[in-house]
């Protein structure tokens, strides 16, 4: 049968996309050592990584033993994440009920505004800081109500307010430490927003790196609040996307019947469950990267164009001042020494990069080549 030769019903697939959809910005995320490997022509193992806030120095043993043995990679995974959610649940000591596991913490975030905001909904970010609420707004065709941080990137809780009593956003986002400046968000101000009648998202990626407590279990007495957590940072398995959260009881139960009901795979689950086996590896890990960061902050520190900030997370933001371009900084890091170090094209991180703390040579090599720009 001949082709018809009459005019075809449909002239662009763009006419079945959502209208917002059209108008998306495409998220940047970081590549990988493969792409990199080819790019600057060099092997993978000798590129140095600092773009991406990943853990040097791997998961414990006990996760590749445990992925090498796996009884059931045939069968689909636990929808309820039960052994998982157990073994947190016992870590933190806080009820079962409270805890949502995902593809990372990054597939919460999205979950979270599907079920919670309608289209022309509108949430609060307190830019510069972790790029995905932003980015999880516009695929959701919610509203961002901008409140820029402060001077050393505290957070402005008068201005969250005003947002709050003039906009009425469903949900305020904050982060702490703070992604990309490594800054905490002091009690008094969580409280003061606690107090407000929206959803509080706290985002504890890097909690680990820091001195203070998570507030996971804080998510019992506030029924406004929600505190996300990942074994992407820490427990090194940002390449198996596995991260989780606390919710309140009244909204889980509707995040539970939302949600993808195989979103965490056989080989996620069993490598967290791993991993928490041995938290002595994870804490001596833990607090090698610490020490290495206040070294690496003392360092940058002694280089003449830039300005480091104090950080509580596995990474430090620096100014780049001097008349020097930082996208030009990255960029020679990058392709004369194969160290990535991350550049924002946000205008308020123009002249800023952010340099991830590695291991001790990792460190060493950064400072040779810095001396050498």
């Amino acid at each position: 049968m001949e082709p018809s030769t009459s005019a075809p019903a449909v002239t662009s697939s763009k006419q079945f996309l959502r209208k917002h959809m059209l108008k998306l910005a495409p998220y940047t995320p970081i590549e990988p050592f493969e792409v990199l490997s080819t790019r600057y022509g060099r092997k993978p193992e000798d590129i140095i990584k600092l773009d991406a806030n990943e853990n040097p120095y791997g998961p414990p043993p006990e996760v590749r033993q445990a992925l090498g043995t796996m009884s059931f990679p045939h069968i689909y995974p636990d929808p309820e994440t039960r052994a998982l959610r157990q073994a947190l649940a016992k870590m933190h000591n806080i009820p079962v009920e409270h805890l949502l596991v995902g593809c990372g913490a990054d597939e919460l975030i999205d979950l979270l505004m599907r079920c919670v905001l309608e289209p022309g909904d509108k949430i609060v970010d307190s830019p510069p800081t972790f790029t995905m609420y932003c980015f999880d707004a516009d695929v959701n065709d919610a509203r961002v109500v901008t409140v820029p941080r402060l001077e050393g990137f505290k957070i402005d809780v008068e201005g969250i307010k005003k947002a709050v009593a003039e906009h009425q956003p469903k949900v305020v986002f904050l982060t702490s430490p703070n992604n990309p400046d490594g800054s905490m968000i002091a009690e008094a101000d969580l409280l003061a927003i606690l107090a407000l009648p929206v959803l509080v998202v706290l985002d504890e990626a890097y909690i680990e790196f820091s001195s203070e407590a998570s507030r996971l279990d804080w998510v019992a007495r506030y029924n406004n609040l929600v505190v996300l957590r990942t074994f992407s940072k820490s427990a090194a398995l940002a390449g198996l996307r596995v991260g989780y959260g606390s919710f309140p009881l009244e909204m889980i139960e509707y995040m539970w019947r939302a949600k993808q009901p195989y979103n965490v795979s056989v080989a996620a689950e069993v490598a967290a469950c791993a991993a928490l086996t041995n938290m002595e590896y994870l804490n001596t890990v833990r607090d090698a990267l610490v020490q290495e960061r206040e070294r690496l902050f003392a360092l940058l520190k002694e280089v003449p164009f830039l300005e480091p900030y104090p950080s509580h997370a596995n990474f430090i933001l620096a100014k780049v001042t001097g008349g020097r371009d930082a996208k030009a900084v990255k960029d020679a890091l990058a392709s004369q020494h194969g160290i990535m170090v991350r550049h924002y094209a946000k205008k308020e991180l123009s002249g800023y990069i952010r340099v991830s703390v590695g291991k001790p040579e990792h460190t060493d090599k950064l400072m040779a080549a810095l001396k050498q720009l």
